[in-house]
């Protein structure tokens, strides 16, 4: 009789184990044939004609390339990585040998980005890949990697940009409110590799992209700014961005030059015919992974979405009334008025949060015939957002699992009727990467007891919260138990939040 915390924790690393480098990479590509090899990507077979080449760019291409030279073996001629600064050591300090390339490999690793920030390091690392594909033949094929964090790994302003002025252009528009997508537009029309840069310098070579996905709805032009996707944007867009953000009369001279010099309407669209680019790994493919292992657990398990994005409070909130209308149809109430509002709270609720792809409807009516014979797992990924009001340590994780935990308390405070059916109730939200903000933590737990427990130790959940220091709080509560503590995965498909209830 394992306690909810024990499964879900083994949910969450199942979760996060089948998207690991290794296992992922071994999924999806293999070597056939010695005379006439091919390449196999989740059984496409591109021909090995004469050499084959890596590059990669991202948080989690270190172990996605040693994956990669392990399966390629001596037909990989020479490989170029750009990984984020300390990552090897990291590794290394951590145990996790196989994320790190063997003594002897053909891959040649370059560390920069510090804090996330292309640097001169950075810029070297993307210098040397675009070097690397602009000498590649017909007969070549360039497999690359990507996964989040690969767009300050890869910058190369247009010449003569200098990489200075294009950060201090989106230092500039991001302090005047653009949004991510405004600022990788403007991004993308000033650099050679992003947009489909790298894919166009590769070109006649057989381009295959295998990539890791940190972005809600897996898009291939946005992850990692597209460098082999093309670009859906013009250098129209872009001088529409830097009018609405009043910064077209004080450019530098190198950015009117580039912008004067493109031309202004798309020109037709360009031919990708040679690239091919495969999601390898995403946020879905962990929840169906963490779904299947809680059916075998004896969980009737539901799917809520993928996408869960918006601000932690309001999505704490959603979580708060699924969880409670469960709960009222384990005590068969849920068919009541009580039940009738809280659904209508429910979809008012998604419809202000703007899910995409959520159909909540249609989950509340398959909820409606859940009974407290078989405990039930709602399992939900995506990303949230936090809105700092105070200075205190934490992350979205850890603050979500806090406020759900409040949630409930207040909830149980002010129900009335006493259900029948006594529910126990775990929730649990983690970053697949390990790394929950600026702490050590990937997430928390938390329970509805949590919050009387804590006052019990002294510690005001409300407080804490309003501090915006969850980590603070998890760390003294119960000396740390309702911490998540994973280490560095090597991974990252955004965030994973399980929802497990069984009637006692």
């Amino acid at each position: 009789n394992m306690s909810l915390r024990e499964h879900a924790l083994s949910l969450f690393r199942s979760a996060v184990g089948t998207v690991q480098p290794t296992p992922m990479l071994k999924r999806a590509v293999k070597l056939q044939g010695d005379r006439c090899p091919q390449l196999l990507v989740k059984g496409r077979a591109f021909p090995v004609k004469r050499d084959l080449y890596l590059v990669g760019f991202g948080k989690a291409v270190l172990g996605m390339a040693a994956a990669a030279e392990e399966i390629l073996g001596d037909h990989l001629v020479r490989g170029i990585i750009n990984v984020p600064l300390g990552i090897q050591q990291s590794l290394q300090r951590a145990g996790m040998q196989e994320m790190l390339l063997k003594p002897h490999s053909k891959i040649q690793v370059i560390e920069g980005a510090k804090n996330n920030l292309p640097d001169p390091e950075a810029l070297r690392g993307a210098v040397a890949i675009q070097e690397l594909a602009e000498g590649l033949t017909v007969d070549d094929l360039l497999l690359v990697l990507i996964s989040g964090g690969g767009s300050a790994l890869l910058p190369a302003p247009i010449p003569p940009i200098l990489l200075k002025e294009k950060e201090k252009l989106t230092k500039v528009l991001a302090s005047r409110g653009a949004a991510i997508q405004e600022l990788n537009i403007v991004r993308k029309t000033l650099s050679l590799l992003k947009g489909g840069g790298l894919a166009r310098l590769a070109y006649p070579a057989q381009v295959v992209s295998l990539i890791l996905s940190d972005v809600i709805g897996d898009p291939v032009d946005i992850i990692a700014s597209g460098p082999t996707a093309a670009s859906s944007h013009s250098v129209q867009d872009c001088l529409q961005i830097l009018t609405k953000y009043n910064l077209l009369h004080n450019l530098p001279d190198s950015v009117e030059m580039v912008l004067s010099g493109s031309p202004s309407k798309p020109t037709a669209p360009e031919d990708y015919s040679h690239v091919c680019n495969i999601i390898i790994g995403s946020n879905t493919l962990a929840l169906d992974e963490a779904k299947h292992q809680a059916e075998g657990l004896g969980y009737t398990t539901l799917i809520l979405s993928a996408a869960i994005c918006g601000e932690v409070s309001h999505v704490a909130v959603l979580y708060c009334q699924l969880i409670r209308l469960v709960c009222l149809g384990f005590s068969g109430l849920g068919e009541g008025p009580l039940g009738d509002d809280m659904r209508g709270s429910l979809l008012q609720l998604a419809a202000e949060l703007e899910i995409p792809g959520l159909n909540l409807a249609e989950f509340l009516q398959v909820l409606r015939g859940l009974g407290p014979e078989r405990p039930v797992c709602i399992l939900a990924g995506g990303e949230t957002t936090v809105q700092l009001q105070g200075t205190g340590k934490g992350g979205r994780n850890q603050e979500l699992a806090l406020r759900v935990g409040l949630g409930l308390h207040r909830a149980q405070a002010t129900e009335v009727s006493s259900p029948q059916v006594k529910c126990e109730i775990l929730f649990l939200s983690g970053g697949t990467d390990g790394q929950d903000g600026p702490t050590e933590a990937a997430g928390a737990f938390c329970s509805p007891e949590l919050v009387d427990e804590a006052l019990q130790e002294g510690l005001d959940a409300e407080a804490f919260l309003s501090n915006n220091d969850s980590y603070t709080f998890f760390s003294q509560f119960q000396g740390g138990h309702h911490l998540l503590v994973t280490g560095l995965t090597g991974t990252n498909v955004m965030d994973i939040q399980a929802i497990l209830i069984r009637a006692t």
